[in-house]
Parts: structure tokens; sequence; C-alpha cells
């Protein structure tokens, strides 16, 4: 089973050979492909062989690929995830509208009431009690955006009343996006590996998203990096910060009554959507317990 994230941050080749990746730069090394789960390209001078990059999507390995400022910025997506690709996008496209609309708000409830128990454990008492308020008060489809108002009391209690999610040269912010991307990614490998179009959202509706509905299903996991950088401390976000954002994957976390990795958890819990989906049965998401 795949757990590895491999971050690639020096100028190399890296190249193919037995079943293995090959890294030749100063040193040479080799990292088994089946031990890869997500593999990041940090530096732009870093040269990747074709077969590689085919042998890398036929191990359904998500590879990262960084701008020049080492923040991830686009993604290798394969065309084929599932032998049956063809039948589960023409049902994904004929979803029933109630059942799509449940499983958003059930969804959004979630990720509501993961927020409320972060702030619950870090004695935010008024706020989180707010948070609760406003997860019995979700309607259908959130038409009162309840999520909007949560994440506004949500991110003012814990990171102070002068953040604001939308100051891009804030450290915080550049740490929230550099771990959501990685649980994005995660996330995309799992809808492609169960045959379904990441384009095509539940909540998320956006033209220019190609990942609508990977965005849809991340929001109960954005508290992961939220705990993780408020942890940190960040004034700055560097290389250091990167590498335990990167590990948020790695950590440990308790679905279905059993201790998993969050790379594994995710697995679990998109299929999960995609069953509940399909059968019609909201009952069938199973969410990691915070």
């Amino acid at each position: 089973m795949s757990w590895r994230t491999v971050v690639i941050s020096k100028r190399c080749k890296l190249d193919y050979g037995m079943n293995y990746m090959i890294v030749r730069g100063e040193d040479t090394k080799r990292v088994l492909l089946d031990e890869i789960a997500i593999l990041i390209i940090e530096d732009n001078s870093v040269s990747m062989t074709a077969y590689l990059m085919t042998e890398l999507i036929n191990k359904k390995i998500k590879v990262i690929f960084c701008d020049s400022k080492r923040n991830p910025h686009s993604e290798l997506v394969p065309y084929y995830g599932a032998h049956n690709d063809s039948l589960k996008i023409k049902s994904q496209f004929l979803w029933n509208d109630n059942i799509k609309l449940d499983v958003w708000t059930r969804i959004v409830r979630e990720k509501i009431s993961n927020q409320a128990k972060v702030l619950r454990n870090n004695e935010c008492l008024d706020e989180s009690k707010l948070l609760f308020n406003y997860v019995n008060e979700l309607q259908d489809g959130d038409i009162s955006n309840r999520e909007g108002h949560a994440a506004k009391v949500y991110f003012n209690a814990i990171f102070g009343m002068d953040f604001t999610r939308s100051d891009e040269d804030n450290a915080i912010n550049s740490a929230l996006d550099y771990g959501y991307s990685i649980i994005l990614s995660a996330i995309n490998r799992e809808v492609v590996s169960n045959g379904y179009l990441t384009q095509l959202g539940l909540g998320h509706d956006n033209q220019f998203n190609h990942f609508n509905l990977s965005c849809d299903l991340m929001e109960p996991y954005r508290v992961l990096v939220d705990i993780e950088v408020l942890k940190l401390g960040v004034t700055e976000f560097g290389v250091e910060q990167k590498r335990t954002l990167v590990n948020v994957v790695n950590s440990t976390v308790i679905i279905r009554d059993t201790e998993q990795t969050v790379l594994n958890a995710i697995k679990i819990y998109v299929k999960s959507v995609f069953d509940a989906i399909n059968e019609e049965n909201v009952e069938l998401i199973k969410f990691f317990e915070l």
C-alpha cells in the first residue's frame, strides 16, 4: 500500500528502472514506486523521463508541480482512473439532484461541526457554541450561507480579529493554501481512481475550476490543515513549515472505528460518498472523527 509523500527539492533527473524511481543528483537514490502516494516536484530545474511519468500514472501516484516560489500550482491527472470510466462518468451526469443536494448539505454540516470542535478544543467556547448553533440552523443546500458565516467566526477566533482569508501576503494564508492543496490533490487522486470527473461538483460550480467535485469533498478535511498551522504558530512560511504540512496526510485519524492515515481515511471517505450518491442514501458517508 502506498504511503510515502516524496518531495524533490533540488535539481536532479528522475528516471525509471525496475519499479523504482531513480533520483540522479549529487548522489543517486532509488524509491520504490509502490511506496509512493504523492510526489511533489518543488524545483523547476528537475527533469523527468516520459517513461517515469507513464509509470507514475499507471501506479495512480499523485504528482504535484510547484511554481518558482515552491508553491503547488498544478498536478498530473490521468484520463483514465478505473476500468469502467465511461459507465461511471455517464452515471455521474445522471446523479439525482435531490441526493446531490443532501450529500452537499451533509458535507457542509460536517465541515462546520469540525470547525466548532476545533474552537472548543482551543477554548473558544462562545464561538464554538455559535457554530454548533449554525449546524442546527443549516438548511438544504445551505441557502442561508451558514458555511460562510461560520468561516468568518472560525478564522477570526483562531487566528485573530485582523485575519482575513483574502490577504494574499499573509504567512498564515500561505500555509493554509499550501496544506489545502495537498489535501485537494489526495482527494483528486481518489475521485479519478473511482472513475469520476473532478470537474462536475455538488456544491461548487465554477466554470474555471477543474476540481469542483474535489473541492466539495475536501471540505471536512480542511480543519486538519488548520490545526497544524495553528500548532506551528506561523509567522513566516518556508521550507520547514512546508515539510510539516506535507506530512498532514501521513498523520492518523479515526474512521470506521479504526485508526487510519489521513490518506487511507480519504480513500474510505471518497468511496463512501460515491456509494451514498449512487445508492441515494446519505447515511453511507463515512467521516473521520475529530
